[in-house]
């Protein structure tokens, strides 16, 4: 194809005679204007030492033991390359617009030369200077110096707002690559103990034993501090050398001075100046905050037509008014500020400013310092073309960079607030507020980036949160939005004491707001912070307090996973309840379990009770026993070595339920037997007698019982037994003894004991009472002695019936007093025998039954 004549394929025809295949319609871009799907949730899961954490911003956060297939290994250290894009990355951005060539760094060779031998050697040093004294200039250049002496090269840190367990784990992040991983604190040890670098730590805030601590969990760094004067000094026992960091003198002040300018200084200009070095005691921001005035100075003196070698250029932006920029009319003389004026600048250098300057110094005001990113600067202030606001700062010295983002210089803060920039500081916050919670929920930014701004959004909550009130109706506090947005993206992005900041005032705006639900959320959240690090009584109250607010609200889900973390924080505890004892949740009996949804289980009450240490010792029981309850015994074996925690405790109850069950089919089973024993009636149990029913006498062999009779049908007689009873005169074996029955009178049913004694006749005349046939074995007969008074008998036995009774004690009067008879038995009349009878041979019952 000829780029330059155009053939016959590319008008359509491809020159075989066929036409072209047709184009395919455009898709429709309707859809593109109408209203999207919300963005799912943004979940985030990391590792914090043997706990996976999952990030959830919609019912707060989840945390579980890891399984050890999804532990993180040993991490990699990075290469050189990687660890010049990490500091890359680390450094403030770029201002858009032409940039200012760099000063020189004048007055400060001694102190770089001494630096770096006190580095080389592995000697920790603290540079001492007040602010604007060019304490991170000169650390650059001695990082510059320094990057061969490690092996880790020089990874630069800030100090500012950062606690010793931060630049902990920000030195680690430096040098190894652990994507999602923070490492509990006996890990960070170990893997910052083998960090050897030159670590340049920048605006530190604390010193003594929080930094004795930080020296000596990384032997192998060399640190190069810088700090201000009002920052505690090192310890004594910390070795670290100290460097001071005085002003320059008044030729390097006025050097400096040229530099800024870009020109020589006239006589009026080099007296100024020196005044100027007498004022503010050589600090070198000073003097170049005065260059920026004279520059300022010399394109009011030009006038808008200033033109330079190259043609059109102005250091007003192109579309801003001439007026813009107030002071005196184009081209008339303007005198050189005041000593005052020179001391104190920023005033004098942001009236100069263009709008979108002077607004986004007001918004850094109200964010205490804090200046946004540029990319926030168009929505912040109102203008699409703010962001070149933030060269203007820069190039006015306002602002100085802090780690990865600006703050504004030394001294100016306090020059702005008495020049009237603090009048609205609660507006721009909540301006600063809203915005930064539609972007940092935006489904594209990352969680790093979020970290980036942390100190700007943390400023603007710490501005509205002692203004917040309860919202209208249908409206939502804005307060409570940021940090309910901030904080899950400064989870994810592993800034965690930022995180404690956002959710602490998350939960005051929350309170103050009357947010119940939302309250809940970061007690919530705290707590799970709280468990990550290691303070487990900080976790338990957090975690108590969210599961009382989502129990009042009927937050099932949410009640749920607080009880899950609260399980959790108890197994850590170590502490095993007994069996019979509650939580120390204190749940009750009876409480409401929530219902759990289909992908979750639902927790005790009380929680899970752990098993990590011994039960708690035996307590002497109180000796009113109002209440028996079941002690733990001392010295129980932990769970965790016998199954403890859910396992444990479900095998207790299965092997208490088992031995319940095995006890009562024991018992039932007892309990049906002696219920069917006496049913038999060969029961030896029944043919027991009080007395015995025969006895050995002397001349013979036999037990005093009569010979059986051998009759032709093989019919055995009943066996008689002695007199056992002495009589009326209580001496056995006189003539008032008991007659011995005869046995051949008759006996009693088959197999039962006769209810009548054998051979007594009936006293109304009658003959002797027949009985059935005996049977082949005779029981012997219990019966009671008489009394020596006529008295009834008292022990009769109720009617057989089909089913075993007990013998009742109860008895019948007779209804005819014995006159004659004193045998053993009781009259027929009037008794029958103690024993129960049974159902006779034919199913009659025995003549007793006739009596009763």
């Amino acid at each position: 194809m000829d780029p330059n004549n155009r053939g016959a394929e590319e008008h359509g025809h491809d020159g075989d005679g066929t036409p072209p295949r047709q184009r395919p319609p455009r898709d429709s871009l309707t859809s593109d204007f109408g209203q999207h799907a919300p963005a799912l949730a943004r979940t985030v899961q990391l590792v914090s030492g043997d706990l996976l954490l999952t990030v959830n911003p919609v019912d707060g956060s989840e945390i579980e033991l890891c399984p050890p297939g999804e532990r993180p290994g040993r991490p990699d250290r990075l290469t050189p390359a990687q660890r010049a894009e990490v500091a890359r990355a680390a450094t403030p951005p770029v201002p858009p617009g032409p940039s200012r060539p760099a000063l020189p760094l004048l007055g400060r060779q001694d102190e770089r030369e001494r630096l770096v031998r006190l580095l080389a050697r592995g000697r920790s040093v603290r540079l001492t200077g007040p602010g604007g004294s060019g304490r991170t200039a000169l650390l650059d250049l001695v990082a510059e110096d320094c990057a061969d002496l490690a092996p880790d090269g020089v990874v630069r840190l800030s100090g500012f707002h950062r606690t010793t367990t931060d630049l902990l784990h920000d030195l680690f992040h430096a040098v190894h690559s652990a994507p999602l991983h923070r490492p509990e604190r006996d890990e960070l040890l170990e893997y910052v103990r083998e960090i050897g670098a030159v670590v340049v730590l920048d605006d530190i805030e604390f010193g003594g034993a929080a930094l004795d601590e930080l020296l000596d969990a990384t032997p192998e760094c060399a640190f190069l501090i810088s700090a201000t004067p009002d920052v505690p000094a090192p310890s004594a026992e910390s070795a670290i050398e100290e460097v001071f960091l005085d002003g320059l003198d008044r030729a390097g002040g006025l050097e400096l001075l040229e530099h800024a300018v870009g020109r020589p200084l006239t006589e009026d200009e080099a007296n100024w100046a020196g005044d100027l070095w007498f004022e503010s005691e050589g600090l070198p921001l000073r003097f170049v905050q005065a260059g920026a005035l004279l520059r300022q100075r010399d394109r009011l003196r030009a006038g808008a037509e200033a033109l330079d070698e190259f043609g059109v250029f102005q250091d007003v932006p192109a579309d801003e008014p001439f007026d813009a920029v107030p002071g005196p009319p184009v081209g008339a003389d303007v005198p050189l500020p005041s000593l005052a004026e020179g001391a104190a600048p920023a005033a004098l250098l942001a009236s100069r400013l263009s709008a979108s300057a002077r607004a986004t110094l007001r918004i850094a005001v109200a964010l205490g310092g804090e200046v946004p990113h540029q990319a926030h600067l168009p929505a912040l202030v109102g203008d699409t073309h703010a962001d070149a606001a933030l060269g203007e700062l820069l190039s006015a010295a306002l602002i100085s960079p802090v780690g990865s983002r600006y703050r504004l210089a030394a001294g100016v803060q306090t020059q702005l607030e008495a020049a009237g920039y603090a009048d609205d500081p609660e507006g721009h916050a909540l301006t600063a507020a809203r915005h930064y919670t539609w972007w940092a929920g935006h489904p594209s930014v990352t969680p790093e980036r979020v970290c980036a701004e942390a100190d700007a959004l943390l400023t603007a909550l710490g501005v509205l949160v002692p203004a917040t009130t309860p919202p209208g109706e249908g409206e939502e506090s804005a307060t409570v939005q940021l940090a309910r947005t901030a904080a899950p993206a400064f989870a994810a992005g592993l800034h965690w004491s930022a995180w404690e900041r956002a959710l602490r005032s998350g939960a005051e705006a929350a309170r103050l707001a009357g947010d119940v639900a939302e309250q809940a959320y970061f007690h919530h959240e705290l707590g799970v912070l709280a468990l990550c690090e290691g303070r487990l009584d900080r976790a338990r109250a957090e975690l108590e307090a969210s599961i009382g607010l989502r129990g009042a609200l009927a937050d099932k889900r949410g009640t749920v996973a607080g009880r899950r973390a609260l399980a959790l924080v108890t197994d850590r505890e170590g502490t095993a309840p007994g069996v019979a004892t509650t939580l120390a949740l204190g749940a009750t009996a009876g409480e409401e379990v929530p219902d759990a949804r289909h992908e979750e289980s639902a927790t005790p009450p009380g929680g899970v009770p752990a098993a990590l240490a011994e039960f708690p010792p035996l307590q002497r029981p109180d000796p009113t026993p109002a209440l028996v309850t079941h002690r733990s015994t001392p010295g129980a074996v932990s769970g965790r070595a016998g199954g403890g925690g859910l396992r444990g405790l479900a095998r207790r109850n299965l092997v208490a339920s088992g031995a319940g069950a095995l006890l009562v089919a024991v018992l039932g089973t007892v309990v049906t037997l002696g219920a069917t024993s006496s049913n038999d009636a060969d029961s030896p149990s029944d043919q027991v007698g009080v007395n015995p029913s025969a006895s050995q006498g002397t001349g013979d062999d036999s037990l005093g019982a009569d010979t059986a009779d051998q009759d032709d049908d093989g019919d055995t007689g009943g066996a008689t037994s002695r007199p056992t009873d002495p009589g009326p005169d209580g001496t056995p074996g006189t003539t008032d003894d008991p007659t011995p029955v005869d046995p051949g009178a008759g006996g009693s049913g088959a197999g039962e004991p006769s209810d009548e004694p054998s051979g007594t006749h009936n006293p109304g005349g009658g003959g002797s009472v027949e009985s059935p046939s005996p049977s082949a074995t005779k029981s012997p007969s219990w019966s009671q002695p008489p009394t020596e008074t006529s008295e009834p008998p008292t022990e009769t036995s109720e009617p057989p019936t089909e089913t075993s009774q007990p013998p009742t004690e109860t008895s019948e009067p007779p209804t005819e007093s014995p006159s004659t008879s004193n045998t053993a038995s009781a009259p027929i009349e009037t008794s029958s025998t103690a024993v129960a009878p049974e159902s006779s041979a034919a199913g009659t019952p025995s003549s007793s039954e006739q009596v009763i």
